[in-house]
């Protein structure tokens, strides 16, 4: 073993134990690992960050922005209330839910299927009596599983054909994943609907109407000896914040105020609904002398109790004026993996000053919290219960990266912009097929066209790119080029071959999609391909073996992460609403990883004989 194979050995070590720990975010350790090889000497510092120009790095970007502009027209909402059932039982509805998700990721971004969908399979799975993560994670298996059948359905696959490239000097066409990739779906859609759901383990997370948030709810009335008397409400906050605790609403003369703004006077006499824990209260009425409020029937505990049964507070009419706005609502939302609340706090983020809303109460795993709520710092997968103007709440949720986890109403599509969507997207996957345009090309004259007819506005096309996975492909593609530049990937390969022997190419083909499928459920599948595409390449040479049916074995493995929540972010975004811990999905996962081999073995050789 050279210098040079031990170095990249040791930072290729050193980034799988950083992924695996999940303490920095995907993106960061893939630039660790890519300034580590550049500062010793394993890639030249002016080639460093080629990676980012690479067609791979390109046509992920854009297939996220076309993928958006069709979320966005409305239509594949329309079309989902048409294809999926309304009165079926739980075997149909399932299949056809996880069959529709498979269809849609081949074309557009695996978590864009999955958060388009969630709102609709939440109130599905309550209609076929079924717990929510029983119909949750055939949902996102089924959106992982349809984006192995195309070149741009997962990222994975546009890493692999531009290895491919390396080695015929062309990469893999649009279609040329369809073959195994539409009979290993095809199989795992049916195993899920047909008996894969029932291997789900039943959990109740801590939803709407669980949080009990009305219990941690207290009214209490300034005194006239209070000091917050004629103070703004922004004074008898920061003494709150020291309990932990928060005003939710405001009663003055019969008239309520939901999220008060905190510049809001306080007079004597004024009722103040406050969200704490029970053993803070005695603290909090003597510190700050306060009274409780005798009645425990007040307008706004009856309102507060409204809201959470019907999600969302009606405020009746008056000929007086209100303080309140007529649209206020309480929302569950769960936190996307790239969301820009991950690590930080209520407290940081300033929810009530900045955005007009309040964060009453947050679940992880299933399991509820209000204690030290606002000082909890978010992970992906969280459920956080919202209050506040339902458009307030609406534009918090874009612009931070939250799935609402109540069905929303049907959009009514913009025809123009529907039909343009999807015809620019049709446009670029017909130009790529053909090989009129290569793919990068294809894809972004496709976001230009989206961009120049203005169907999403301009200011969201950057947004619909996930950066962190930009960052991630343009690190490691350079990192992945190392380990063949240095002779890495023979090493492995040797080795490889030394364990399974050489006479049975078949058995190699096994091997390799059982480490891919063991890598990518604990790696970032875009990773493991990276990673395992030169190893793929070095066996073929080493075995005297068609490149392309390895390729494909690497593209099957790596788009099955079905064993932990932090194998693929569809996993992890199912997390909280799901009330899942780590090893529940091991129970649907690993039938799941069997019948993938079983399935794609035989279905790769057919389709790409060795």
């Amino acid at each position: 073993m050279t210098l040079d194979q031990l170095l990249i050995f040791l930072i290729l070590g050193i980034t799988i134990v950083l992924f695996i720990w999940d303490r920095w975010r995907h993106d960061i350790v893939a630039l660790f690992s890519l300034l580590a090889c550049v500062l010793v000497g394993l890639i030249p510092a002016e080639l460093a960050f080629n990676g980012f120009g690479h067609p791979a790095v390109i046509t992920v970007a854009c297939v996220l922005v076309l993928s958006q502009a069709l979320q966005t027209t409305g239509a594949i909402d329309v079309l989902a209330h048409k294809v999926l059932p309304s009165n079926a039982g739980p075997t149909l509805t399932i299949t056809a839910l996880t069959a529709f998700a498979a269809v849609l990721s081949g074309f557009m971004n695996n978590v864009g299927v999955l958060a388009l969908l969630m709102p609709m399979a939440i109130p599905l799975a309550s209609r076929i009596n079924l717990a929510p993560g029983q119909v949750l994670m055939p949902l996102a298996f089924g959106s992982m599983l349809g984006g192995m059948t195309t070149l741009i359905g997962t990222p994975p696959n546009l890493i692999i054909s531009s290895f491919r490239a390396e080695v015929h000097g062309q990469g893999f066409a649009m279609f040329d994943f369809a073959g195994p990739g539409i009979a290993v779906t095809l199989a795992g859609v049916l195993f899920i609907g047909l008996l894969g759901w029932r291997l789900v383990p039943v959990r109740q997370r801590a939803d709407l109407s669980s949080f009990e948030t009305s219990k941690y709810l207290t009214e209490v009335r300034i005194k006239a000896s209070s000091k917050f008397c004629g103070s703004r409400l922004r004074e008898l906050e920061r003494s709150l914040d020291e309990l932990d605790s928060q005003v939710v609403g405001i009663v003055r003369n019969k008239y309520r105020e939901h999220v008060p703004s905190s510049s809001y006077q306080l007079k004597e006499n004024d009722i103040l609904v406050i969200e704490a824990e029970p053993e803070t209260l005695g603290k909090l009425l003597s510190s700050l002398e306060l009274a409780l409020e005798d009645s425990a029937d007040t307008q706004l505990q009856k309102e507060q109790d409204k809201a959470l049964a019907k999600s969302q507070t009606d405020i009746p009419p008056s000929k007086e004026k209100t303080l309140v706005s007529p649209d206020v609502s309480l929302i569950e939302l769960t936190l996307l993996p790239n969301s820009d609340l991950i690590g930080r706090t209520a407290v940081q983020i300033q929810m009530r000053r900045r955005f007009n809303i309040h964060l009453l109460a947050l679940s992880r795993h299933g399991n509820r919290s209000v204690k030290r709520v606002r000082r909890t710092r978010f992970q992906a997968g969280d459920v956080i219960l919202m209050q506040g103007n339902s458009q307030a709440l609406q534009n918090f949720a874009t612009d931070f990266g939250c799935v609402p986890l109540a069905e929303r109403q049907i959009q009514v599509p913009d025809k123009r912009k529907t039909l343009l969507a999807s015809g620019f997207m049709l446009a670029a996957v017909l130009s790529a097929s053909v090989g009129l345009l290569p793919a990068a090309v294809a894809f972004a004259a496709g976001m230009l066209l989206i961009m120049a007819f203005h169907v999403i506005p301009l200011r969201k096309v950057y947004s619909a790119i996930d950066w962190p996975v930009i960052v991630l492909l343009g690190c490691l593609i350079p990192v992945a080029g190392a380990m063949s530049s240095t002779g890495a990937g023979d090493l492995l390969a040797v080795s490889m071959l030394d364990l399974v022997g050489k006479a049975d190419p078949q058995l190699t083909v096994i091997s390799l999609l059982i480490l891919t499928i063991v890598l990518t459920s604990f790696l970032n599948n875009a990773a493991t391909a990276a990673m395992m595409c030169p190893i793929a390449i070095s066996l073929a040479t080493q075995l005297d073996v068609n490149p392309d049916t390895l390729l494909m074995t690497i593209a099957i493995g790596a788009s099955c992460a079905f064993l932990t929540p932090i194998g693929h972010q569809n996993n992890t975004l199912i997390l909280g609403p799901g009330g899942f811990s780590f090893t529940d999905y091991w129970q649907l996962g690993l039938p799941m990883q069997i019948v993938v081999i079983v399935v794609g073995v035989p279905a790769l050789l057919f389709f790409w004989p060795l």
